[in-house]
């Protein structure tokens, strides 16, 4: 493993840091090291003083991910209090990448997050309400990156190598305080209603299939869910060691409570076998994986 050594931090800088209880299905190996600033400028002189050699990694609250059994040979930079704050300025809301999700009430996650996966639900996304993010870059440079810049796509964005999204300033709809509270109400119901909330999971395994349309729309659209072709496929319900396809919702992997990564990755591999061998349909992971799987030869740095 690495040793770094960088005087003058505020921040914490952990060495080999367990991330599996950083992410939601809890599980994962260690990273090199997990670094949480303590502002943006504490971030800058870490990025500044860090060797270029290094891989950064940042990560948000681990609620779309899959660390690998054999860790991270990386730094993990997870934003936490002094990236929390939030601003109203007309109709524009800036809000800091370590705060939770607000306008999309029943997508768990950070701000960061939202933006590199254009996070949506019932019809609307990130994109939609988007007017501008502020990120440092590998080389410790805040810069303002545009709509333009990040590209959105269906549950993508492109972003700099090591950059760390910090904030970013939305353009959000009016609306009557109490309809709104009502509707995210309504839309939690109908979320624990529908999907295994109670139960260790990373939301959505798999993308919607792009260009299955009943209403002969453009190729991009994503009419034909992913839950559908699991089920046709007979893989509701299937299990690799402690990993499951939820039953309540056949698109949610969950850790039963033993499960490793390697069950949970293994697992959603077999699915996407078997809705290709049922429908000629390639499911896209939706859920990120990263790190080593246990065995793989360790790299040196």
């Amino acid at each position: 493993m690495m040793t770094l050594n960088i005087p003058d931090l505020r921040g914490r800088l952990t060495p080999n840091r367990a991330l599996s209880d950083l992410t939601w299905l809890r599980v994962g190996g260690p990273a090199d090291y997990l670094f949480q600033p303590a502002d943006v400028e504490d971030l800058c002189l870490f990025m500044r003083r860090l060797p270029q050699g290094v891989t950064v990694f940042p990560m948000g609250v681990g609620s779309n991910l899959i660390v690998r059994d054999g860790g991270l040979r990386a730094v993990v930079i997870r934003l936490g209090r002094g990236f929390n704050g939030i601003e109203i300025d007309g109709d524009h809301v800036t809000a800091d990448a370590g705060l939770d999700l607000t306008f999309l009430r029943t997508i768990p996650g950070s701000i960061g997050g939202a933006l590199r996966m254009n996070a949506g639900c019932y019809g609307s996304y990130t994109a939609d309400h988007f007017v501008s993010a502020k990120a440092v870059t590998r080389a410790g440079e805040v810069v303002t990156l545009t709509a333009d810049d990040l590209n959105f796509r269906y549950r993508q964005s492109d972003l700099s190598p090591g950059a760390v999204l910090i904030g970013a300033t939305f353009a959000p709809p009016k609306g009557v305080a109490e309809e709104l509270h009502a509707r995210m109400e309504q839309q939690l119901a109908k979320r624990d209603e529908s999907q295994p909330t109670k139960d260790r999971s990373a939301g959505s395994t798999f993308r919607n299939p792009a260009g299955f349309s009943s209403t002969g729309k453009a190729d991009d659209v994503h009419d034909l869910k992913a839950w559908k072709v699991i089920d046709d496929a007979g893989m509701r319900g299937a299990t690799v060691g402690g990993a499951q396809m939820s039953p309540k919702h056949s698109n949610f992997l969950i850790n039963t409570g033993s499960a490793t990564a390697h069950d949970l990755e293994s697992l959603g591999e077999e699915v996407r076998k078997k809705v290709y061998a049922s429908s000629g349909i390639r499911l896209e992971w939706e859920i990120k994986r990263v790190g080593e799987k246990l065995g793989d030869p360790v790299s040196q740095s």
